[in-house]
């Protein structure tokens, strides 16, 4: 996509540049990176009262508060099923499992002792992480105020959302369906102060037939759970009125309160090895949107930048190497799947193309007879299909345009507080 300048690649790499100043030189990061932020937020204020496709943005609105739903459910859902692979086979079985072969891991382990030590060094160095990607993401939707990408902005954050909902869901069913052990054993007993007992189902379904070949080769012949069950501590079972029924899935202890919603406010990263990995998620659809929204080198860069996270996923054991292929591939197939979203595409010539088909043959008849006052009137038609609709008033989109610009620094200046740490 022809872009009208390159300020938004340069503002990009200016970003991931000055925070990774925090472990250079953590003086300089205090300083700079504050006067980034105020630079961007005061350019973007500046450029929007004269931004010409806010009635676009006004259409977008509805999918985008949708999407964001959407996500918002998805990340909930998540959330629940993260706690549920950790707590429903107990801290003795997190601590006890080894983690799974990875040749990936061996892979880096190798090029540690034949690489030279400075690209060592650039490989195991911490310059982008989640957080980056996701401000990366916001400063491509904002960039719509200086036409560096197709508008709307608020279209191509709808289809970012929506896309990120359908591959956490697939993330959630993914990991929920095979337990697999972490890549750091020591993790779910430091982070998640469950029961170290397994629960009740894993105590009937799993425990008797988990290490004894013999149990298994029967289980396969009767199809039906027959071992008896050995004994266990009860289950802490607080008193949550309508949600009782997340006991079993978040199986609280006594120290983490009698509140669910308190519970679920703790949660974070999980323990297991959840396959695949949500890290690598969002940074392949913020790569996806930027290559098909900005291009250009900074593209190839972020690409470069997604596969530096990749390799360092897999090198701090954060995950195994199939969580990070599998995330690059979903997140591939996923954002080509949500193009009716928001699509860099010119949907204008598009939609000329099909009314000039649509009054050829009149056209062609106006042009037999002559008549120039047809021909006028049947190209305007043409014309007119390509632009964009006003069906609000006046009034109505510039209230929409301040709201927006409003929200915007709002939420530069949120996620500058929020990410300043890293």
């Amino acid at each position: 996509m022809p872009r009208a300048n390159e300020g938004l690649g340069l503002a990009a790499i200016s970003y991931v540049a000055v925070d990774y100043l925090r472990y250079v030189s953590p003086s300089w990061h205090g300083r700079l990176q504050p006067a980034l932020w105020a630079v961007l937020a005061l350019a973007a204020a500046c450029r929007a009262p004269f931004y010409r496709h806010w009635p676009l943005e006004l259409r977008a609105a509805i999918p985008f508060l949708a999407s964001l739903v959407f996500m918002l459910s998805a990340l909930l859902c998540e959330a629940l099923s993260v706690r549920f692979v950790t707590a429903v086979l107990g801290l003795d079985w997190h601590t006890s499992s080894p983690p799974l072969p990875d040749s990936g891991q061996w892979l880096l382990l190798f090029l540690n002792e034949k690489l030279p030590q400075v690209v060592v060094e650039v490989l195991r160095a911490h310059i982008i992480g989640l957080h980056h990607f996701l401000m990366l993401f916001v400063m491509l939707a904002f960039s719509v105020v200086f036409n560096s990408v197709k508008a709307p902005g608020l279209g191509l954050a709808a289809r970012y959302m929506f896309t990120m909902a359908i591959g956490r869901l697939l993330r959630a069913v993914t990991f929920v369906s095979t337990i697999l052990p972490s890549v750091r054993p020591w993790c779910a007993e430091v982070r998640f102060p469950v029961p170290y007992h397994p629960h009740p189902w894993v105590q009937k379904y799993y425990m008797p037939y988990a290490s004894n070949s013999d149990a298994i080769r029967k289980l396969i012949q009767t199809d039906m759970p027959y071992a008896t069950i050995g004994e266990y501590p009860g289950e802490y079972r607080p008193n949550w009125g309508r949600m009782n029924f997340l006991i079993d899935i978040l199986r609280p202890t006594v120290s983490e309160g009698s509140s669910w919603y308190q519970l679920l406010k703790k949660a974070g990263g999980g323990c297991n090895d959840l396959l695949y990995s949500g890290h690598m998620l969002v940074a392949v659809l913020t790569a996806m949107a930027w290559t098909e929204a900005y291009g250009g080198w900074t593209s190839a860069l972020t690409w470069i930048l997604v596969l530096h996270s990749a390799q360092r996923e897999i090198r701090e054991r954060h995950h195994y190497t199939v969580d990070c292929i599998v995330a690059i591939y979903v997140g591939i197939l996923l954002w080509r799947m949500t193009g009716f979203i928001w699509s860099a595409k010119d949907a204008t010539k598009t939609k000329r193309l099909a009314k000039l088909d649509e009054v050829q043959s009149r056209l062609i008849h106006a042009a037999k007879d002559s008549d120039i006052d047809e021909i006028r009137d049947l190209l305007k038609e043409v014309e007119r299909a390509g632009q964009e609709r006003r069906g609000s008033s006046q009034w109505a989109i510039w209230l929409f345009a301040g709201t927006t610009i409003t929200v915007s620094l709002i939420m530069v200046l949120l996620a500058f507080t929020l990410t300043s740490d890293g």
